[in-house]
């Protein structure tokens, strides 16, 4: 671990450790919300759906209002559909409700998406992605913009500030070298650890190295189930394997980690792939290896529940780990 990740004051486990909120309308995830908080959770995440999903942020709004203290992440809010300033407006109304206690993660979301539903074609996503980034960071960190881009040409002034952590998505090594040189964390979506440890990192650290600033976090997103069976762990998790590897960011980023078999479909590989992702077991073998990943040189976990039996159920035992760490 290099000198600068070692400034950072330590942390306890349970702050590093979030929850994956998944439900289907605002009234749910505000609930879901505040059972997390209730069973100790420190802070929990959420991603942009489709269409037929509510807004997060204004989820965000509506949830901190009922809750005293866990922290909301957006993991992530697309960045194509909404224009910077707009998504400034919307993480400062949160701040202004809970100040400190929103992290903003943008990203240029899934291309197929964004085409198919917007109908909004990517070009050069990553280039978009900086721009927009320092908009942001201008807006709300320094309360003034003046961008002119490839993208994006903006004037504006707020009359207050509000130093709301910024976040990128990274799958792709330029993406986590982009998140070093601009962001405030890198948020992964179900990468090898490996992968993340060995090539990941070390990208996050030059691009950190180059600007001269802190390394920031790596949040990394893996599934969680509750079974020591390995097979029912792979028929768990294959699933969203196969729709995330419809895309080429995923395809591309598990090629790259050195599971190109899968991608092409072996089946072997599949199930071992989806085995080595899943924090599985019961819970004290769980536990252990949530503490064996912190340990490793990941910052944060975002851990994401693939229940097998029954939900409710499945779903308090997570939010019983993270809270008990």
């Amino acid at each position: 671990m290099s000198q600068q990740d070692n400034v950072r004051q330590p942390r306890p486990l349970r702050d590093r450790v979030g929850v994956y909120i998944q439900a289907r309308d605002t009234a749910e995830a505000i609930a879901r919300i505040r059972e997390a908080e209730q069973a100790g959770v420190q802070q929990a995440w959420m991603a942009m759906g489709g269409a037929g999903f509510a807004d997060i942020l204004t989820v965000f709004a509506a949830a901190v209002t009922q809750t005293e203290r866990i922290r909301l992440g957006t993991a992530i809010v697309p960045t194509y559909p909404r224009h910077p300033l707009v998504m400034a407006q919307q993480a400062l109304a949160v701040q202004d409700l809970a100040p400190g206690r929103l992290r903003l993660g943008v990203g240029s979301g899934n291309s197929l998406f964004v085409k198919e539903h917007y109908g909004l074609a990517q070009v050069a996503p990553l280039k978009h992605l900086k721009e927009y980034l320092e908009i942001l960071r201008g807006i709300l960190w320094e309360g003034r913009v003046d961008y002119q881009g490839e993208f994006f040409h903006v004037t504006d002034t707020l009359p207050r500030t509000a130093q709301i952590p910024l976040l990128i998505s990274t799958l792709g090594l330029k993406a986590f070298r982009l998140a070093g040189e601009i962001a405030d964390g890198a948020l992964t979506a179900l990468c090898p650890v490996p992968y993340l440890l060995d090539q990941a990192l070390p990208a996050l650290r030059a691009g950190a190295a180059e600007k001269a600033r802190p390394v920031p976090p790596i949040v990394a997103s893996l599934p969680v189930v509750f079974s020591t069976d390995e097979a029912v762990v792979s028929a768990a998790v294959r699933p969203l394997l196969q729709v995330l590897m419809q895309g080429s960011p995923h395809a591309n980023m598990f090629a790259q980690a050195g599971w190109a078999a899968a991608v092409n479909g072996d089946e072997v590989a599949s199930n071992a792939l989806a085995r080595t992702l899943a924090i599985s077991g019961n819970e004290e073998t769980m536990r252990a290896r949530v503490q064996e990943l912190l340990a490793s040189g990941l910052s944060e976990l975002q851990l994401l529940a693939i229940p097998i039996a029954d939900e409710q159920v499945e779903r308090k035992q997570l939010l019983h780990l993270i809270g008990s760490l």
